[in-house]
C-alpha cells in the first residue's frame, strides 16, 4: 500500500472492512428515531472515515438506509451503483471536482454499490442515515439473482 495510504491507516485508527478496504466510525448521533418494519430506535446518523488502497475494492454491496459518500484525499474512485427497482446501472467518478469528478455521491437506501481507487488511495468519508446498523448490511452472497445481473461488473474488471 502506498506510504501516505498507510500513515493514515495509522493516524485514523483504521480497521479492516468486511466489504474490503479499512474503516473507523467517527460519529453516532445520540438521536434515535424508530426504524424499519421492527420500529427499533436507530441513530438518525453516523459517519466513518473509509480507506481504500491500490488494488482494494469495496464489494458490492446494500444496505438499508441512505449513504453519502464525501471525497478527503488522494486519487478518484470510481463508484458503481444498481438500482434494483429500476435496474439502473451508474458510474461515478468520486474525487476533486473537475469536468468528470465531484466530490460527493449518494447511494439511495436498497442500491447495490461497489468502488474501487483510480490511483493509489482515496480516502473519503460515509454518512449513514437513518445510522449504520450492521444487521442493514447484505452483500452478493445474500442475493444470488442480483449476483447473476451483476456478473461481469466486478470494479476490478472495468477499463
Amino acid at each position: 500500500m502506498d506510504e501516505r495510504a498507510e500513515h493514515l491507516k495509522r493516524l485514523l485508527a483504521l480497521e479492516p472492512h468486511v466489504e474490503g478496504g479499512h474503516y473507523r466510525r467517527i460519529y453516532e448521533s445520540t438521536t434515535q428515531l424508530p426504524f424499519g418494519a421492527d420500529q427499533r430506535p436507530r441513530a438518525v446518523a453516523t459517519s466513518i472515515y473509509y480507506l481504500l488502497g491500490e488494488g482494494e475494492v469495496s464489494r458490492w454491496h446494500r444496505i438499508d438506509a441512505d449513504e453519502i459518500w464525501h471525497w478527503y484525499e488522494g486519487d478518484a474512485l470510481e463508484m458503481l451503483r444498481f438500482d434494483p427497482r429500476d435496474r439502473r446501472f451508474t458510474r461515478h467518478r468520486l474525487g476533486p471536482v473537475d469536468h468528470e469528478t465531484a466530490p460527493v455521491f449518494v447511494v439511495p437506501a436498497g442500491c447495490w454499490q461497489s468502488a474501487r481507487p483510480l490511483g493509489r488511495y482515496a480516502l473519503v468519508g460515509c454518512t449513514v442515515a437513518p445510522g449504520y446498523e450492521w444487521r442493514g448490511f447484505s452483500t452478493l452472497e445474500d442475493a444470488p439473482d442480483i449476483a447473476q445481473l451483476l456478473a461481469g461488473f466486478e470494479p476490478t474488471a472495468l477499463p
